[in-house]
């Protein structure tokens, strides 16, 4: 990854495990909590790609094994975000933008339900028997509907701060230029095709005989 992006990921990372353990971790909602680590992960993933999904996915997963108060083995969550990133990235739209709000929100409720069976099944891997106790059904089902609801605030925002900071350039104002897309290109291309529409009626109005002759 460059380093705009590890950057840009570490920051995006950190504010959402802080935000995450320190204010959604106490509001004590029934069933799961919403997982604002994981929309930040899908959305630099719906950017970024496979490979760095995956990576920025492993990170942010390895952060919250390590962060208070965590309570299962390190590295399993890691491994369940790392998982996720790869597999959004690979949903990946061309460009790194969704063409649609409803495609986003169909990402994220997959990732949520996915994520949330996946932390379950490796849990019982490692005797971590907690999910049956709580109840899988309720842990999806909350976990879907929290994370759905906090998609529109944060995916978007995300996604654009990934695509400013990784330098995209749009389609229509890469394909205007060969100069890199300058302004200056640009403008000489549209005085350009202003002087040549503008005199071709001139000569087919010469040509058609509008003009009199003796």
């Amino acid at each position: 990854m460059r380093v705009n992006r590890i950057l840009l990921a570490a920051v995006l990372l950190l504010l959402a495990l802080v935000v995450q353990v320190s204010v959604l971790g106490r509001l004590q909602l029934p069933g799961a909590t919403p997982d604002l680590l994981l929309l930040v992960v899908v959305g630099l993933a719906l950017v970024y790609g496979p490979a760095g999904g995956c990576l920025v996915g492993f990170a942010g997963g390895l952060l919250a094994d390590l962060a208070p108060p965590s309570d299962h083995a390190i590295g399993r969550y890691a491994l369940v975000l790392c998982l996720m990133g790869y597999l959004v990235g690979l949903l990946r739209p061309e460009g790194g933008r969704q063409r649609s709000a409803i495609s986003a929100l169909l990402v994220v409720a997959g990732a949520a339900v996915v994520t949330t069976l996946l932390y379950a099944t490796v849990g019982a891997l490692v005797g971590d028997t907690a999910a049956r106790h709580v109840g899988l059904t309720g842990l999806v089902t909350s976990a879907l509907i929290y994370d759905v609801l906090l998609a529109p605030f944060v995916v978007p925002a995300v996604m654009m701060l990934a695509r400013r900071f990784d330098g995209t350039v749009e389609p229509e104002s890469a394909s205007t230029g060969g100069d890199g897309g300058s302004g200056l290109g640009s403008l000489s291309r549209y005085r350009t095709t202003r002087e040549v529409s503008g005199s071709a009626p001139l000569r087919r109005r010469r040509g058609f005989g509008l003009v009199k002759r003796p």
